[in-house]
């Protein structure tokens, strides 16, 4: 039976990275860790570094057609970031 102050543990884990101002890298190292499953395995396994530095994600990508294919479409990379992140995460993403 549920006391009238408990709260859930996900709302606890939220409280707590929010107190302790860790929510911003608590989500910029869980878009690192979801690229591959956001990109697909064919553009994860040609991406050698990736990382998150003042709401800009770097990326390099060891082939030059694959980065061209994704500097058309990084608007809808970002927002499929920010979405899945359930905030806004990245406002950038620069291909190195």
């Amino acid at each position: 039976m549920r006391k009238p102050n408990d709260i859930t543990l996900k709302e606890g884990i939220g409280k707590l990275l929010n107190v302790y101002k860790l929510k911003g890298k608590f989500d910029e190292t869980s878009v690192v860790a979801l690229w591959p499953d956001l990109m697909g395995k064919a553009i994860a396994n040609r991406t050698t570094q990736i990382y998150v530095s003042q709401k800009k994600l770097f990326v390099r990508i060891e082939s030059s057609v694959i980065k061209n294919e994704l500097l058309m479409v990084k608007s809808g990379i970002i927002q499929k970031i920010n979405e899945r992140a359930g905030s806004e995460v990245i406002t950038e993403i620069v291909f190195l």
